[in-house]
């Protein structure tokens, strides 16, 4: 068993008169994390929102049908729950009518499970995001040997649990994992009519990773338009497929104050959807691989820390650029990503000049200190404030 960074802290959220929710991509292994924490109990009632009858049950119930429902249970566990239609008013009858019981609800798209409880839940419940698999849960996991080993494999294939568990059958995994999960809940909750539009985006932004993404430009390889372009990217957010850092922008004139980048919450999906699969020594996208993982488990890192911090990237109008920018407590600390170390040049002296920034290249030789979680030190530099 992966022990998730998550597990303690959902387990301190128990029995404190709020449900608890847990969102994330599809397969990432919300289910198996639960069901993990729920183990030694005895008084669990495990409901599956996938199940007709379970719908039927839970659709706007009174209280007195939910409370024979749950007899003498003290957890309800609804997975994939935003299957359930009324589940908020359900969910704000069992926090607010049976204070002795938790409700734990899971769900593998924000589309519907955080509309329908934002409502009905407002200050009663306990959000929570799990993605896959993060690097320092694979690193205690594997050892630090046997992670470094397998460093330039997570590159390429990512870290979804079935992927890491079946080394064997990567391939056939994401393939499996891309085509059939992918895009189930796009289609089915934004009800969109040209799947084929959604897999072409998918396809343009995956090749873009670490670029600048030009709507305008995306939308002309699409065949769509620019509106849809950046609807379809909010839909694919929702999703857990990919996310948008935006550009950093305070006092310079030729600073890009609107652009965005694009990455994808796993580098395996993001090579899937390309057919990109081949090792590293073979590959000529190192460097888009190498930023689209520093990103990615950063962004795990610090939403798993509670870190307040906003992230961006900084390029100005004559393409002096910063890879990744943070802005905490005032401070900005900037951050160049470089597979080799031998290839760092200094940041820029436009961006660290006028913001007094922080700097750090991060490597392969030091990007351990980059992924820790918050509380290993003080706040002197970039490595001792995560």
């Amino acid at each position: 068993m992966i022990v998730r960074t998550l597990k303690e802290q959902i387990s301190s959220r128990f029995f404190s008169g709020k449900a608890i929710i847990v969102t994330g991509p599809r397969q990432a292994g919300k289910t198996t994390l639960i069901k993990n924490i729920l183990s030694e109990r005895k008084d669990v009632l495990l409901l599956n929102g996938d199940d007709p009858a379970i719908k039927r049950l839970l659709d706007r119930p009174n209280t007195e049908q939910l409370k024979q429902i749950i007899g003498t249970n003290k957890i309800v566990f609804v997975d994939e729950s935003q299957r359930i239609e009324g589940i908020g008013l359900t969910a704000k009858i069992i926090v607010d009518q049976m204070p002795s019981v938790q409700l734990i609800l899971s769900g593998s798209s924000s589309f519907d499970l955080l509309n329908q409880t934002q409502e009905s839940l407002t200050g009663r419940k306990w959000t929570f995001s799990l993605w896959t698999v993060s690097w320092i849960e694979w690193q205690t996991y594997m050892g630090y040997v046997k992670a470094e080993q397998d460093l330039e494999n997570r590159l390429v294939f990512g870290f979804y649990p079935d992927v890491l568990v079946n080394a064997l059958d990567q391939e056939i995994i994401l393939k499996e994992l891309t085509e059939s999960y992918l895009y189930k809940d796009i289609l089915i909750y934004a009800n969109i009519k040209r799947p084929d539009s959604i897999q072409k985006l998918v396809q343009a932004l995956a090749w873009q990773v670490g670029n600048e993404v030009v709507y305008s430009e995306v939308a002309e390889i699409c065949g769509l338009d620019p509106k849809t372009v950046a609807s379809y990217i909010e839909i694919l957010e929702k999703a857990f497929v990919v996310f948008r850092l935006p550009s950093f922008s305070r006092n310079l004139r030729n600073e890009i104050k609107s652009g965005r980048k694009v990455y994808f919450y796993d580098n395996g999906v993001r090579n899937a959807v390309i057919g990109q699969l081949q090792p590293m020594a073979l590959r000529k996208d190192i460097g888009a691989l190498w930023e689209n993982f520093l990103v990615s488990e950063r962004r795990k890192c610090l939403n798993y820390s509670k870190s307040v911090c906003n992230s961006y990237f900084w390029r100005t109008k004559q393409q002096q650029e910063v890879d990744y920018v943070e802005e905490e407590n005032g401070k900005i600390y900037g951050f160049e990503f470089k597979w080799n170390p031998k290839q760092f040049k200094r940041l820029p002296l436009t961006f660290s000049g006028s913001y007094n920034s922080i700097d750090q290249c991060i490597t392969r030789e030091n990007f351990r200190e980059f992924l820790q979680p918050a509380g290993s030190g003080n706040a002197d530099t970039p490595q001792e404030r995560i």
